[in-house]
């Protein structure tokens, strides 16, 4: 017998039952298929129920439901509890149906959970398997001595996938997906709305907090989650200048890069509310959005779209009969988050807070599920395509989806005591990339234990000093350089920038020249020479130009060598270096501060993305030194770039601290 607080898996444990090779001849009793009677007593019987059916009792008469008598009256040869941490983390799983309301929280906790205890549960059995995809809490309670406990995790079958040698016949794991997970930071432009929330300041649950009813839905802050809207499929225009300067640089995201636009074709949105849902629902199909018109949106949030099981057809429905043609946004708040397999789902979109890495896992693995076609030219009976070779996890709380992989991967091993090798294990077969404004980067196991512990890591810290995003050399910028020798004379002493006058100069001439041509190109049709020499005086100067950029690059990392020798947080960085430590700075850099304040003043720096790179550094110093238990810093003011926050600011609006 197969108990569960989730019906919605029955599918798979019908399909599975099925198809399997072992399970030959076996029967398969359900609530809504074949029935106790109507099974052959000679062949072996899985039933398949829920806690709320089997053990609730009748509403008029007390005790056993009579069409159940005969559940109570076998004796099991075994009973499966299936998604076991569903009665294990009750209290946890609350938070999955708190946003559907009082019927959804009811149908979900059920009846019969005072009959959970193997003591007092009025069905008798041999033995009992426990199954769960996120089993921690029952292992962390100690439930389960070591001899009792079986671990099959994703890593595992992974493994078991990327080992399979091809003389043991076809691999049984070939059609199980790998996981992708994709976190990005968002925009100040976007985020600054929502810098209430705790640890990392931006809140998922406030940014996408909804008022209404229905058609009435509306989102509080509609501007903001338009722009995300705008953001996720690359059209979101103040992020337009940076994506030219980072180039091939620019973050993959999710609607505008084309090998992901090709897979994307379901996704799984994981809201915070019902009314976010159809909030959601309802900007998506406003005029502007005509993108997002080929979907179709379905909510399945509300007491409309059904308890439980029954909100799963409509999705089902939504993607016709070929789901390879078709387009479908499923939005929920709590709904098939857990037991649910949907095949064409390949990404989800984590929109809301999850306080636990069981909820946040559970709703995760729902794009997980294989996605495989038999006899895909109708000429191959034995022959099985794979349409799902990875699956994606997309999420824009960076800080708390590395601090969820963190909990997840070292809670997950509990033989293994150190954190980094847990980690460095799962992430190994689930990729993290993280893109923190400047650039995306994958994380390592080490990255990600810094994240979770001070919000970002020493290595993308480092990458953000190498951000195209710091320097300006866009030709106004250089022709203002050029045309003050002092600040020519000030460049030539950093390393590398020996003939910058000369580079510069054909920058500028060259660029401009190449501007003209292509302008007179739109009147007459240029000859082959003509073409050829264009495209020549375009790749010179476009390599000047990024040798230029690299070297001023290259200086900016220098700063950050600075600010790990200087003891001076609570003054802008400007101030540390033009009055407190000029001379630390010329040994360091190369530049005096009469050069830098020149250089500045021409705007060769990005003051904006620099008070970034400052705050970011200076954070992770921060979390370091709390770490290892000194903070002579305490409620000093924190300078930035070219600002000085004082350390409320700093805390309500970064740190968060609770």
């Amino acid at each position: 017998m197969v108990l569960t607080f989730k019906p919605a898996v029955q599918n798979a444990w019908d399909e599975d039952l099925m198809t399997h090779v072992d399970f030959e001849g076996w029967q398969f009793i359900a609530r809504n298929g074949l029935t106790f009677e109507q099974a052959d007593p000679k062949k072996p019987i899985v039933c398949f129920g829920s806690f709320q059916d089997y053990l609730g009792k009748n509403t008029s008469t007390g005790g056993i439901k009579t069409k159940n008598e005969w559940v109570h009256a076998t004796h099991w040869d075994c009973v499966i509890f299936d998604e076991y941490h569903y009665g294990a983390w009750r209290e946890s799983a609350k938070e999955l149906f708190e946003a559907e309301g009082k019927r959804e929280m009811e149908f979900g906790e059920g009846e019969g959970l005072e009959y959970f205890d193997e003591g007092t549960m009025p069905i008798t059995t041999s033995h009992y398997l426990y199954l769960s995809g996120t089993p921690f809490r029952a292992i962390a309670s100690g439930e389960f001595i070591e001899d009792q406990i079986f671990n099959w995790t994703y890593s595992d079958e992974q493994k078991a996938k990327d080992e399979w040698k091809e003389t043991n016949g076809p691999n049984p794991y070939a059609s199980l997906p790998r996981m992708v997970m994709m976190t990005y930071q968002m925009p100040d432009a976007i985020s600054q709305i929502a810098m209430q929330g705790e640890f990392d300041g931006f809140d998922l649950n406030i940014f996408f907090s909804a008022d209404g009813e229905g058609a009435n839905a509306k989102f509080k802050y509609e501007d903001e989650v338009q722009k995300w809207l705008d953001l996720i499929r690359g059209s979101f225009g103040e992020t337009t200048t940076d994506n030219l300067k980072l180039g091939t640089k620019k973050p993959p995201l999710p609607f505008s890069h084309a090998p992901l636009l090709n897979v994307l074709n379901h996704t799984f949105w994981f809201l915070p509310s019902v009314a976010s849902c159809h909030a959601m629902s309802n900007l998506i199909k406003q005029r502007q959005n005509k993108f997002y018109h080929d979907y179709t949106i379905v909510v399945a949030a509300g007491n409309q779209a059904g308890l439980g099981v029954m909100a799963l057809p409509p999705v089902m429905q939504a993607m016709t009969d070929n789901p390879l043609e078709s387009k479908t946004i499923t939005l929920s708040c709590g709904k098939l988050t857990t037991g649910v397999s949907v095949k064409p789902w390949t990404g989800i979109f984590m929109l809301r807070n999850s306080s636990s890495p069981e909820t946040y896992f559970q709703a995760a693995f729902r794009v997980q599920t294989p996605w495989v076609i038999k006899n895909p030219d109708s000429k191959s009976p034995n022959k099985e395509e794979i349409l799902k070779e990875e699956c994606y996890v997309f999420d824009f709380a960076p800080n708390r989806a590395l601090r969820q992989i963190a909990d997840y991967a070292c809670r997950l091993n509990v033989n293994e005591t150190n954190p980094e090798k847990n980690v460095e294990e799962f992430i190994n077969f689930l990729p993290v990339l993280a893109y923190d404004g400047s650039s995306m980067k994958q994380v390592d196991a080490a990255g990600i234990l810094d994240m979770a512990m001070s919000g970002t890591t020493a290595t993308l810290l480092a990458r953000r000093w190498e951000s195209a995003l710091l320097v300006n050399v866009d030709n106004n910028t250089l022709a203002r350089l050029m045309a003050n020798q002092e600040a020519m004379k000030a460049l030539m002493n950093i390393e590398g920038f020996r003939n910058l006058n000369q580079d510069i100069e054909t920058i500028i001439n060259k660029s401009e020249a190449v501007k003209k041509a292509k302008k007179e190109a739109n009147d007459r049709e240029m000859s082959k020479k003509e073409k050829q020499e264009l495209t020549d005086d375009e790749k010179e100067f476009k390599s000047l130009r990024k040798q230029i950029q690299e070297k001023l690059i290259k200086f900016a990392t220098r700063i950050p060598v600075f600010m790990y020798l200087t003891d001076y947080r609570e003054r802008s960085l400007k101030d540390v270096i033009t009055q407190l430590e000029p001379g630390l700075f010329k040994k360091v850099t190369g530049l005096s501060v009469k050069d830098f304040e020149l250089l500045v003043s021409l705007g060769l720096f990005n003051p904006a993305h620099m008070n970034q790179a400052v705050f970011g550094f200076k954070r992770y110093e921060d979390a370091s030194l709390e770490y290892i238990g000194i903070n002579k810093h305490a409620g000093q003011a924190i300078g930035l770039y070219d600002t000085v926050l004082s350390r409320k600011e700093y805390e309500e609006n970064f740190v968060n601290e609770p």
